[in-house]
């Protein structure tokens, strides 16, 4: 069975899920709210509980489930699953670098906070000049593609104003990537922006930071070297000398 929450905005929406879903449950109660949903917004968040009461899909459920998700893909903003069945989290946690979205497991007992994290911001980028041709992007949280497209505008004006980029890359609280979107997105501007920079300075504290820079040297023309978080100083003179 599935019933439909009421919420005071037109797009998210939440799902209760009990009992045994069958294929109708989803053909008849949730694909017509999702369409409607999707008529008025260009994206929807969806939190979806399994409480105590759960207890299977069907096939078919499971086939109009992949439909629905694959018939719209870029329809979803954010994606919170409400669980304590250990299946469905393992499950949900797998697959979630897949998707094309941010999503986030949660107990049932972190319903209201699944809830809290559908309605809030999520990671930013802030850009912050630093003379001439050098520019700060310092990426907070994790990060969702739409960060990463304001980051893009931002980047693309420098670059017409000064006729050059020298970027610090601060991924001191860089947490990671919301989906595979995102990773698309990040890629992009790397491709469109960094790859015309002049001198790259990679600030961190996590192995893979410093594994990206050395990467990043040999596919970009830009001189880049990594620094430790606590030589962010260092960055900055090494970014901004002649």
């Amino acid at each position: 069975m599935i019933e439909l929450q009421a919420t005071s905005a037109s797009d998210q929406i939440e799902i209760q899920f009990s009992g045994h879903v069958s294929q109708s449950d989803y053909e008849s109660d949730l694909v017509p709210a999702i369409k409607k949903a999707l008529t008025e917004n260009d994206q929807v968040r969806v939190l979806a509980i399994f409480g105590e009461g759960f207890k299977s899909f069907d096939m078919g459920a499971v086939w109009a489930d992949t439909k629905m998700g694959l018939s719209h893909w870029r329809g979803f903003d954010r994606i919170a699953i409400a669980t304590d069945s250990s299946w469905i989290s393992i499950g949900a946690r797998a697959l979630a670098p897949m998707f094309p979205c941010p999503v986030q497991v949660f107990s049932t007992s972190e319903t209201e906070a699944a809830r809290r994290w559908l309605r809030e911001s999520l990671g930013s980028i802030h850009l912050t000049e630093l003379g001439g041709k050098a520019i700060q992007l310092k990426l907070l949280g994790k990060l969702d593609p739409d960060a990463f497209r304001r980051a893009e505008d931002g980047l693309s004006a420098h670059l017409r104003e000064h006729g050059g980029l020298r970027l610090m890359l601060d991924l001191r609280e860089f947490d990671g990537w919301l989906g595979i979107s995102a990773l698309g997105a990040h890629l992009n501007v790397v491709r469109t922006n960094v790859g015309q920079a002049e001198r790259i300075a990679m600030v961190g504290n996590k192995v893979w930071q410093h594994m990206a820079e050395r990467a990043a040297s040999k596919i970009l023309s830009a001189e880049t070297q990594f620094f430790e978080a606590e030589k962010y100083d260092a960055a900055k003179v090494w970014l901004t000398e002649s």
